[in-house]
């Protein structure tokens, strides 16, 4: 939980963001300086945490999950810059910006109750499959899929590629393709232009290739879990797994 808040306050700093979860973000209310350092010093005490426990494999688990992270969010700025993003660059952005996550926490769980090292690397798996699914959820908000109570366009605005777009923009001619792309780096913030490149997505099956993916890894998620014996904790497992595919928000 401690890793989350820290991911949580610096992904507000990188982004710019004024606001989380309903309330100022640490940098809306005392800048960028403060903001780090207090991700700092909460991803220092969850480090701690393991350590005064001698939680080693729990401190191994957490610490390539921040290595993780940081080089998937370094990534996906680096393709916003150049927007020459592949299928195969989004999905190694999101496996370290978010599924590194969710698949730490797993791995984190299973280690805290079995030393079989087996069941352990499952549950990590099974944590980055939901974590795949989980982003290109998200991802499939920023085009209206939902009523989610906020604003579209979002990534667009940010010049980040996501798979629906991706997607989209493979399906097209060069023409379109320059348009849209130029709509992206040149236009991101108006908007009428944002609006003709969500259309552009809806019209082209990203949202439908896009959702297609993401029960795919539903699937697989699925199919790790269904390799222990059923319980309550499975149960509440594959809840989890239909929550971030269903979920509204």
């Amino acid at each position: 939980e401690l890793l989350h808040t820290a991911t949580l306050v610096h992904d507000d700093v990188v982004d710019d963001a004024n606001e989380r979860r309903g309330f100022f973000s640490i940098n809306a209310l005392w800048k960028n300086k403060i903001a780090v350092l207090v991700g700092d010093y909460l991803l220092a005490k969850g480090l701690l945490l393991a350590l005064e426990r001698k939680e080693f494999q729990l401190l191994e688990i957490v610490s390539n999950a921040v290595k993780e992270m940081s080089e998937g969010e370094l990534l996906q700025m680096e393709k916003a810059r150049k927007l020459d993003i592949e299928e195969s660059i989004y999905f190694e952005i999101i496996r370290g910006k978010t599924a590194s996550l969710i698949a730490a926490a797993c791995g984190a769980g299973a280690a805290s109750t079995t030393d079989d090292q087996e069941q352990v690397q499952q549950m990590i798996q099974f944590g980055e499959k939901i974590g795949m699914a989980f982003q290109i959820k998200d991802d499939l908000f920023d085009f209206g899929t939902d009523d989610v109570g906020k604003p579209l366009g979002i990534d667009i605005k940010e010049k980040k590629l996501t798979l629906p777009l991706i997607y989209a923009l493979q399906q097209t001619d060069a023409t379109t393709r320059r348009q849209i792309l130029r709509n992206i780096k040149k236009h991101h913030n108006k908007k009428e232009k944002v609006a003709e490149v969500i259309e552009f997505v809806r019209q082209s099956g990203g949202l439908e290739y896009a959702r297609d993916v993401m029960y795919r890894y539903r699937e697989e998620a699925f199919e790790i879990l269904h390799q222990f014996q059923a319980c309550a904790a499975r149960d509440a497992l594959e809840n989890l797994v239909r929550f971030v595919t269903e979920r509204k928000r």
